[in-house]
């Protein structure tokens, strides 16, 4: 692929992202073309219908919340156990991880992402199993509740942040986070 096309290519997927994130499922190709600086033809001839833009970005999205879910997460010791407790305390990495989450266009993987053959079954179980195991640190160190499964809290953050215009600051996340809270 030449220069300019690949340029092109990660300016479109890039302003999908931001697009989706804002508006959800409905942005239309027009707005992300716009977005990007490309005209519709070029969006087209990098993605040659709707569904395989949303499968690109909604396998985009996952791949980043897997990459930064794992730099909340402390390494493995040397027996192949939890590492030395260091890291990010679990409350302070699930607040991270909502304000992280909340400006990536999650909703995508609840539209596309179960059907989406860009979008494997064991990268999704990977998400929540690092969602899980923040949760699982947070109620090992007294700040998450301890009546809510780990699974529960991804269902949860799923529901809270994995929709079209969530905030960190809106009213649905403030309350769900004080609900969890210990």
């Amino acid at each position: 692929m030449r220069a300019d096309a690949r340029r092109n290519r990660e300016r479109i997927v890039e302003a999908a992202l931001r697009t989706f994130a804002e508006r959800g499922p409905a942005a239309s190709m027009e707005e992300i073309a716009q977005a990007a600086g490309v005209g519709v033809g070029t969006l087209y001839r990098h993605f040659p219908d709707r569904r395989a833009l949303l499968e690109e970005i909604a396998s985009e999205a996952l791949e980043r919340l897997i990459a930064f879910a794992r730099t909340l997460t402390p390494p493995e010791g040397p027996d192949g156990g939890a590492g030395d407790g260091g890291g990010t305390p679990g409350w302070d990495a699930l607040l991270r991880l909502v304000d992280y989450s909340v400006a990536q266009p999650y909703a995508l993987l609840k539209t596309v992402g179960q059907e989406a053959a860009a979008v494997p079954p064991d990268r999704l179980r990977e998400a929540d199993a690092l969602i899980a195991g923040i949760a699982e640190r947070a109620q090992k160190e007294g700040t998450l509740r301890s009546d809510i499964t780990p699974a529960e809290v991804v269902t949860i953050f799923g529901t809270a942040v994995c929709r079209p215009g969530a905030r960190a600051d809106d009213p649905l996340i403030r309350v769900t986070l004080d609900g969890l809270r210990v």
